[in-house]
């Protein structure tokens, strides 16, 4: 073709947004359709991209997460302007705060009508609102700056720490036309988004001579651990040191729970007695108290750790963020790992068989306690009746991902079921987010092909019940288990003037398989052990979209979980 041949041929908008996703190997959309995006959700699925629609934007972005989070690579979801895109903020904002790489991009307004504030349909300056709620936001207002609009997204996601990026693409911007060769030239490939950074020699030294230096050392593994992907040098490191470790619930199946250096079974033991504690892809927030208080050693509420601090982090500000850290080691995971592991050296001393055995001790006891909970065959079932049922298929069943949300559901969930192999557990976070239950289970199906097991609270399954009608319109591997007890935390809350509902309860006995059923799913009611083992069994040998109707005694949850210090009024009461 010449080039005058060549000049005279014309692409638009929507083209070459599709065009600049697929040559940077983004192949999945995640999305709800509305104006002005439903056209260009027709073309990507036209030119071969999978386009995954949700029935509310929250979960569509939710989906993108866990996306980005088990694949490494940025999900990506669409949503309509204002309403549809402040629908997806919850789920932009959750993974940045979590550091799971995301696009979210939404159609808007044009510039010249927000900016004079007259009046356009569902008008709104979406930048300046996601801006301070992401990694980075961007706008792209001329169709030759697609390619450089992505690429500065994918970037921004992948780079450092990962996170939430914004990119708002106003409506005119899709139907904008350029020449083939001009846009072909426009494009851009991301180039190593998410390069190496080396750690500091003496940052490794200062990190192993502190090691070397403790009676009762600690590692805390984070999920920034499993994303990582270093799963062959952290295990190395472990095994090799002989240190005992302690994986945070995303960072579960690193190393197998039952390895014999887990301290998980002893928790409360571990973090109050370790004198030097290396954190490694985990950040020292409220879900670890901070590094302060009885949970660490400490006298008072405020009172820091008594354990000196290690910190293997990507990110240069994280250390000294709660508590000093006596050791920085700055780099992404593996390399930091990688070299501590060369640093080592052959002169290394195992952790004091004082310390070990007295964490083996704990471990014993602990597990002894739970495991004859977990032999009572309860009815109505309990947390534990019904999570020995969901222990127990995991074991089997190791590369099946575990998708858990809810208060009490979750709490048990994640002391009880252990996990095998890394990144197969997806749960609330560090937020602790309810709603992340359906899209997540819908990205896990479609990312790894393998069953998905979501345990759901009933009141956590509300905030996304919905999407059951998409896991049968796609047709995917999930089975839901909704542990339903009739309300929130427990059924029993009752009104006291006898007007109406109480805010904790829900309808009593409802028949949430109906829903599944309602889309051509499979439903079934479990209210034994027995029942819920057999309904779990099927649905995973047969791959049908699944949901078992978990019929938990309504007096068995506590109010607020194991967060009960942050509730003030919760706080007062004993637990029912």
């Amino acid at each position: 073709m010449s080039t005058e041949a060549q000049a005279l041929e014309t692409t638009d908008g929507f083209h070459l947004v599709i065009d600049a996703l697929k040559l940077n190997g983004i192949d999945t959309i995640y999305a709800l359709p509305g104006i002005p995006i439903t056209d260009f959700l027709r073309m990507a699925q036209a030119e071969g991209m999978k386009v995954i629609c949700f029935r509310h934007e929250q979960n569509a972005g939710h989906a993108a997460a866990a996306h980005g989070y088990l694949t490494g690579r940025p999900g990506i979801c669409f949503t309509v302007s204002a309403p549809g895109f402040l629908n997806g903020l919850t789920a932009l904002a959750n993974a940045t705060t979590n550091c799971f790489p995301m696009i979210l991009v939404s159609g808007s307004s044009e510039r010249e009508i927000v900016d004079l504030q007259q009046g356009d349909y569902e008008e709104m300056d979406q930048l300046a609102i996601a801006r301070p709620l992401c990694k980075a936001a961007y706008r792209v207002l001329h169709a030759e700056d697609i390619g450089v609009g992505l690429a500065r997204a994918i970037r921004s996601a992948l780079s450092g720490r990962p996170g939430g990026v914004y990119l708002d693409l106003p409506a005119k911007l899709f139907a904008q036309s350029l020449s083939t060769e001009v846009a072909r030239k426009s494009l851009i490939e991301v180039v190593d988004p998410a390069p190496r950074q080396l750690p500091a020699p003496e940052a490794v030294e200062r990190a192993i001579d502190l090691l070397k230096s403790a009676s009762k050392p600690l590692v805390i593994l984070g999920k920034g651990a499993a994303y990582a992907r270093a799963d062959a040098e952290i295990r190395q490191f472990i095994e090799a040191t002989g240190v005992p470790y302690l994986p945070m619930s995303m960072a579960k199946g690193l190393l197998p729970d039952t390895h014999p250096q887990c301290a998980s079974a002893a928790r409360s033991f571990v973090l109050a007695e370790a004198d030097v504690v290396m954190l490694v892809g985990a950040r020292l927030n409220w879900l670890l108290s901070h590094g302060k208080g009885k949970t660490w050693g400490a006298g008072s509420p405020k009172e820091p750790a008594r354990a000196r601090i290690i910190q293997v982090d990507i990110s240069p500000i994280e250390p000294d963020s709660n508590v000093a850290t006596a050791a920085p080691v700055i780099g992404d995971i593996g390399s930091c790992i990688s070299a501590l592991n060369r640093a080592i050296g052959s002169g290394w001393s195992r952790p004091d068989a004082a310390w070990t055995g007295a964490i083996a001790e704990r471990k014993d006891k602990n597990l002894t306690r739970m495991t004859e909970t977990l032999a009572k065959d309860s009815s109505p079932m309990t947390f534990q009746t019904a999570l020995s049922v969901i222990r127990d298929m995991v074991r089997e069943r190791p590369d099946a991902i575990l998708v858990n949300e809810g208060a009490n559901t979750l709490d048990f969930c994640r002391s009880t079921v252990d996990m095998f192999e890394p990144r197969k557990r997806l749960d609330v976070g560090t937020w602790g987010i309810m709603g992340i239950g359906m899209g997540y289970s819908v990205a896990a199906a479609l990312v790894s092909g393998k069953p998905v097991i979501a345990v759901c609270g009933d009141s956590a399954f509300g905030f996304s019940g919905m999407e059951v009608e998409t896991i049968c319109r796609y047709d995917l591997p999930v089975c839901v288990v909704v542990f339903n007890n009739n309300g929130v935390y427990r059924g029993t809350d009752v009104n006291p003037r006898g007007t109406e509902a109480a805010p904790t309860a829900f309808v009593k006995d409802a028949r949430y398989e109906m829903m599944m059923q309602a889309f051509g799913g499979v439903g079934v009611r479990a209210a034994t052990r027995t029942e819920l083992r057999a309904a779990i069994d099927e649905a995973v040998a047969s791959g049908r979209p699944t949901l078992v109707n978990a019929i938990i005694d309504e007096n068995a949850g506590t109010e607020s979980g194991r967060i009960t210090s942050l509730n003030p009024s919760a706080a007062k009461k004993k637990p029912a």
